[in-house]
């Protein structure tokens, strides 16, 4: 009887261990330290590496769209050998199928999990989580559409919606600028800073600013100015609404007032969250890039210090710059005889730099001369930009520089630009083509380009779009004039 009771309680005593096996198992069975869905700080972190490493300069060959593209094309690097990949605009498939899956699959989704994730309603409502969300997804989408013209916008990022989009129509340029605009303001209004009660996010998580919610709505409105001076000649009215209402109430619309609030990723020493240009040129071993001779020409011409920040100089102490598009024949033989990239833009931890405040202030110098801005003086601004440009790159700026430049024009600003942007091949090569400014040299007697030698104008439409998109992609062609080449203006161009 003994052995009988004791097999009842061995088997009871089993029953009430199965049962607390099995209740609430998911929950008990989940661990807090290991959260089976994303977080909004790991995405904010995977958003912005994601983007700036594809704004800055991929490491991929074929797909490095800033370093063999729009550096290239203006003349800010030249190519010493395999002309082929850019130089001589040309634009390798993988450049154009690459960075469009990229931009949207790895930079876009994250952005938009994470304003998914922190809007009113999500997993984990967070209003400084979701604007900066929106910032960055707007950053993305802005670059984008300036790289291609009408895209996916409205209907894209939906695959896993609850009526989920999987042949995204394309928007027009200036459908997807309105959006962007209009979700810039929304993230300015979201985004609190901690001493006025706004929840802190992860500092660490924010490899642009470090937690400093105010630098993040700087960003948010000082990228609203950028995109609405650039659509300013196809809509000047709300552009100047938008301008005007920034410049008038610094207090709700702050913007960068210093190099402090830059929006740079500062990279780290070691790999893989080392700068792209380090990944590719140093510990790649690459050595096909040498400084443009337009940029070399122009800074020689001013005796512009900054020269020995984008350059270094040859044995003689002389800055030389190499001829964009020559032939590999001709083009080797520079390899040595014209001056490499600066050291600072080398380093692993150098920075990936996507909006500074010169940049702003030459683009409120071009506002006020063009009557779009009716605060503030154009000389102010223009000076301003290019003092906070020496002070970036740590190069002394030269007691009658300015002077010697005379009043402010709008060449003046775009020339000065130009030099601000260096780096920054993308938004060069997009304000070059809004406006045609600067002027750039004439091409080399010897250089052989593609694209009947016109200087690319928008990447194709990549590939993948013509096999799992035909009908939309069709459609999106015709808003470009009906051929998907690398010569149809986008919407924004002045004339």
């Amino acid at each position: 009887m003994k052995k009988l009771k004791l097999k009842i309680y061995l088997l009871l005593a089993c029953l009430m261990v199965s049962a607390a096996c099995t209740d609430n198992f998911e929950e008990k069975n989940t661990s807090p330290n290991y959260p089976n869905a994303a977080q909004a700080s790991t995405l904010l972190t995977t958003t912005i590496e994601r983007a700036a490493d594809r704004i800055w300069g991929s490491n991929i060959r074929y797909e490095r769209l800033n370093i063999d593209g729009p550096m290239c094309w203006m003349g800010y690097l030249g190519r010493n050998i395999y002309s082929n990949e850019g130089d001589d605009y040309t634009i390798q498939p993988s450049m154009y199928n690459n960075n469009w899956k990229a931009l949207y699959n790895d930079a876009l989704l994250n952005a938009q999990r994470m304003v998914e994730l922190s809007a009113p309603g999500g997993k984990t409502p967070h209003s400084n989580y979701e604007g900066i969300g929106l910032v960055l997804r707007s950053l993305v989408f802005s670059v984008l559409t300036d790289l291609y013209g009408p895209i996916p916008y409205s209907q894209a990022l939906k695959g896993t919606a609850q009526e989920p989009i999987y042949t995204p129509s394309y928007d027009t340029q200036e459908a997807v600028y309105a959006g962007l605009l209009a979700d810039l303001k929304t993230a300015n209004e979201k985004l609190q800073v901690v001493a006025s009660g706004g929840a802190p996010i992860v500092a660490g998580a924010d490899i642009l600013y470090g937690g400093d919610i105010l630098k993040w709505k700087k960003f948010a409105n000082s990228l609203r100015l950028r995109l609405a001076n650039r659509q300013a000649a196809k809509k000047p009215a709300e552009s100047r609404q938008i301008i005007n209402e920034i410049l008038n109430d610094p207090a709700t619309y702050p913007v960068f007032t210093s190099n402090a609030d830059n929006a740079r990723v500062v990279h780290t020493a070691n790999r893989p969250s080392n700068n792209e240009w380090h990944e590719t040129m140093v510990q790649g071993g690459r050595t096909d890039w040498n400084v443009g001779k337009t940029l070399i020409d122009k800074l020689n011409a001013l005796s512009d210090t900054r020269v020995a920040v984008f350059a270094q100089p040859l044995s003689s102490g002389a800055y030389v710059g190499i001829p964009n598009g020559l032939p590999d024949a001709v083009a080797t033989t520079y390899l040595n005889s014209t001056s490499k990239i600066g050291t600072a833009f080398l380093a692993a931890s150098a920075p990936s730099v996507i909006m500074t405040y010169s940049e702003l202030q030459f683009i409120l110098a071009e506002a006020v001369l063009d009557g779009d801005a009716a605060t503030g003086s154009a000389q102010t601004f223009f000076q301003n930009g290019i003092t906070a440009s020496f002070a970036q790159h740590g190069a002394t700026l030269p007691a009658s520089y300015i002077t010697n430049l005379g009043p402010v024009t709008r060449a003046l600003v775009f020339d000065q630009k130009y030099i601000a942007l260096y780096g920054q091949g993308i938004e060069a090569w997009t304000e070059y083509r809004r406006t045609g400014l600067p002027v750039l040299p004439a091409k080399d007697t010897r250089a052989v380009f593609v694209n009947n030698a016109v200087l690319p104008t928008r990447l194709p439409y990549p590939t993948s779009e013509q096999s799992l998109n035909a009908t939309e992609y069709a459609k999106g062609v015709e808003l470009i004039g009906g051929t998907n080449n690398a010569q149809a203006k986008l919407w924004w161009v002045e004339n």
